[in-house]
Formats: structure tokens, C-alpha cells, sequence
């Protein structure tokens, strides 16, 4: 397959997988998407990583190691059900805060309902609102986390630059998000089931295979991670670092705001 991928200096914001859109198009667009899976996203996530979705996010909480504060507060972005939250929240001993912010509000509102039959709602809240836009004063938040959401973003350097104002000085970023596969015979492997299997699962499960189709294509459209990492310093972050996982399926990012 061609290297469809866009780079560090633009394009996802007119990407909406292998389509070109118009400026301001592909927000609508993605919000259709996740409106017509919110309730089965969980789901398909295990099936289009084989599980190890659950694997990559306990190793991106890991590496975050929340403090067992009640002052300690997080903003996680892109994360309606709630999956990160969650995880954060257990690891500090059920003392952090999570504020959970998504665009779509129909996976807020799966989020909420899990949070309640967890009952981890009084260390939650849930807010609909823009990652270009966030509704939090400046340095607000000890980290800003985001898992498999910042490609759909339509304009990422701003999001980035939302995420280094709202932090504190000290603060961190991690981005856990689909990657470029840097092992041999595994990206075939990866491409065949991407592409062939995943839209198929799809449609099984949820009754809809275009926004799997959309969000396969999504992967191959995001930069690849060196190209990630320059944005990630573009938007003002030091001591920027990156982690493949399954030999580049996944990779987590990490900057600090110093």
C-alpha cells in the first residue's frame, strides 16, 4: 500500500479518511460516525486491536502514575465511555479527579452510565465540548490524556496548543493513538485484516460498516510518529518521547509542560 500519511506541517484537518473534505467539513462528518457506533464502540475496539486495546491503555496509565491526591486533576479528551477515566481514577486509589470531555454526546452519555454503574461518579464529569476549543481556564490540570482521538481532530496543532495552555507548569501530555507498523510481514498482516475484516466486523456488530471504513483509513492518514513528536514539540511541549507498542500498531506519546 502507498504511504498515504499526511506529515507535521498539515492535512488531516482536510482528511477525512482517504476523502478530501472541505475546510470546516470533517468535524460533522466524524460526529456522524461516532453517533452511529457510541454504543458499541467498546466492542469493535477490542475487535479491531484483537484486545490489546485494553493492554496498550493500562501501560499508557502506568506511565502517567496518577498521584493518590484529591487535588489532582485530569483532563481526558476524546474519552466519552469513559475507559481512561476509569483506569486513572482506580490507579489513584479512587482519589484523582477526571474531567471527561468529548465532542459527541452520545458517547458521553455511555460514559456516564458506566460511571454510575461503577460508581465512580462523584470523581467524574463529563463535558461536551471542542478539543480546539476547551471551556477551562489557563493552567488548570495536572495531564491531559487522549486515547485513539486526537487523529479525528480536524485541526491537531490547535488541539496541541489547547492541551499546553489548560496544563500546569509541570504538567503532562500523552497521547496514545493508532501508529505506523515498523516490523516487516506485520504490516501486510496488519493491512489485510484492517481493511478486509475490520468494515466487515463492523457491519456485524453494529449494523454499520462505513465508520469503520473511515476509521481504518484514518490510521493510515495520521503522521507517523516522528512526524507526531515534532507537533507535539511544535505546540511549545519539552522532553518529548514516544513508545511503539506491538511493533508500531500503537505508540504512546509523551511531552511535558516545563
Amino acid at each position: 500500500m502507498a504511504d498515504e500519511r499526511t506529515s507535521a506541517d498539515g492535512g488531516m484537518e482536510t482528511s477525512y479518511g482517504f476523502r478530501d473534505v472541505g475546510v470546516g467539513e470533517k468535524q460533522g462528518l466524524v460526529n456522524t460516525v461516532f453517533h452511529k457506533v457510541a454504543k458499541r464502540y467498546d466492542v469493535m475496539n477490542d475487535v479491531m486491536s484483537v484486545g490489546l486495546h485494553r493492554v496498550w491503555k493500562d501501560s499508557m496509565v502506568a506511565a502517567l502514575n496518577p498521584r493518590r491526591s484529591e487535588t489532582y486533576r485530569v483532563l481526558d479528551v476524546a474519552g466519552g465511555t469513559g475507559d481512561i477515566a476509569f483506569r486513572i481514577i482506580e490507579a489513584s486509589d479512587r482519589k484523582a479527579h477526571a474531567t471527561v470531555l468529548d465532542i459527541n454526546g452520545s458517547m458521553l452519555a455511555v460514559g456516564a452510565e458506566r460511571a454510575e454503574k461503577r460508581g465512580l461518579s462523584s470523581h467524574l464529569d463529563f463535558v461536551e465540548a471542542n478539543a480546539e476549543a476547551l471551556p477551562f481556564p489557563d493552567r488548570h490540570f495536572d495531564a491531559y490524556t487522549i486515547a485513539f482521538g486526537i487523529r479525528n481532530v480536524p485541526r491537531i496543532d490547535v488541539a496541541l496548543g489547547e492541551a499546553y495552555r489548560v496544563l500546569k507548569r509541570g504538567g503532562r501530555l500523552l497521547v496514545l493513538e493508532f501508529a505506523a507498523v515498523d516490523m516487516p510481514v506485520l504490516d501486510q498482516v496488519y493491512d489485510a485484516w484492517s481493511f478486509n475484516a475490520i468494515p466487515r466486523f463492523g457491519q456485524m456488530i453494529t449494523g454499520e460498516a462505513e465508520p469503520y471504513q473511515y476509521l481504518v483509513e484514518s490510521i493510515r492518514k495520521f503522521p507517523a510518529q516522528a512526524e507526531f513528536a515534532r507537533m507535539i514539540e511544535a505546540a511549545g511541549f519539552s522532553r518529548v518521547t514516544y513508545t511503539n507498542y506491538t511493533g508500531g500498531i500503537a505508540a504512546l506519546h509523551s511531552g511535558w509542560k516545563i
